[in-house]
Formats: structure tokens, sequence, C-alpha cells
């Protein structure tokens, strides 16, 4: 009997269940593979997907946000041809002062801080599609989109490897008119087991 290539999807979903770490009932910890140590294969397994679903579309940049993001949108972009930037958490000598800013706020850490893209690098009318790693509570997401939104660039679409559709990001990025198309959708971490939808 031949052994069947599994699909880019199934792949990903297997990543997740087999290697994928819960800690009380809302933290996945997928660090093995997608945001500390990196499986460079899944990663192009990911981008291929995100390719499936939006290489139909103009789109001029990738934005992402520092730091998890940019292995994935960085891959991705291998197969839209276009270049990726990602918002910087923190301040720096050598960023440019002359900056678009973006609102965010971390559950996890409990604080809120800004996210910055130097100006020359996103400029107005530039077709943006933002991806990321994980979609919780909608902030990395909807900081991004105020920094688009400032440009005057347009946001032409948003992506995210994992979202935990049981908590409130997608319904709150939905009401403000914000779409997101994830590829795996987690529907619960109860009992320290991942149960996908």
């Amino acid at each position: 009997m031949a052994v069947t290539e599994l699909s880019d999807l199934e792949l990903v979903k297997q990543a997740v269940l087999s290697q994928g770490r819960v800690i009380g009932n809302d933290i996945l910890k997928v660090d093995s593979f997608l945001n500390h140590q990196l499986d460079v294969d899944l990663l192009n397994a990911i981008g291929r997907i995100f390719h499936e679903k939006f290489g139909h579309l103009a789109i001029d940049k990738i934005m992402t946000a520092e730091v998890s993001g940019i292995a994935i949108a960085a891959i991705a972009a291998q197969y839209f041809k276009v270049p990726v930037i990602f918002a910087k958490k923190t301040l720096s000598k050598n960023l440019d002062p002359d900056t678009w800013e973006g609102t965010v706020y971390s559950y996890t850490k409990k604080q809120t801080y800004q996210i910055r893209v130097a100006k020359r690098y996103l400029t107005p009318g530039e077709k943006v599609l933002i991806l990321d790693d994980f979609l919780a509570n909608g902030e990395a997401i909807k900081g991004m989109k105020q920094i688009i939104d400032d440009a005057k660039a347009e946001m032409v679409g948003s992506g995210v490897v994992i979202e935990k559709s049981f908590q409130p990001g997608a319904s709150l990025l939905q009401h403000l008119g914000i779409p997101v198309y994830p590829i795996i959708q987690v529907e619960s971490l109860d009992n320290e087991s991942i149960s996908l939808k």
C-alpha cells in the first residue's frame, strides 16, 4: 500500500496536536516548531496555505508584529514575492524617528505598548496583508490595522496560523470589520487537551 503524502493543512494540524503543550486552560505553547524553535518545512507549508488563500489578491507588502510573526511572514513572502515589514515593539537608536504607531494591550504581560513601522516602509495606497502566529484577543492585528489606516494604506486581508476560538479576538475583530482567516481553530484547551474545530 502506497504511503500518501499529508496535505499542508494536515501537516500543520498534526504538528499542533502532537507537539503543542497546554498550560492551564488557555495557553497553547507551540514553541517547538513555530515561535522559538522553527520547523522550516512546516513554515513552508503554512506559507503555501496563506498563498492559496490570498495569492489572488494584489499585495504590495506583508505586515506582522515583532517577534513571533516574523518567521511566518518571511517564509510566506517567498510565495507572494513581496517584502515583509514588521511592527517593532521596542524603541531603538536605529529605528527611524518618523513612524506610524499602533496601540496593543498584552493580556499575558498586562500592559499596553506601542508598535511602530517606519514611515519610509509603508506609504499611502500600498496594499498590505497581515500575517501572525496567534489570534487570541485580537490586539496585535487591531494595532497593525491602526498603523495601516494611519498610513492611508489598505489592509487587503489578515491571516493567523492558530486562532483560539474560545477567546474573544475573532469576534472583536469581526465587529471592527477586520475579518481574519485562521489555518487552525482551537476550540478548547480544557483538561490540558487540544480540541480543534
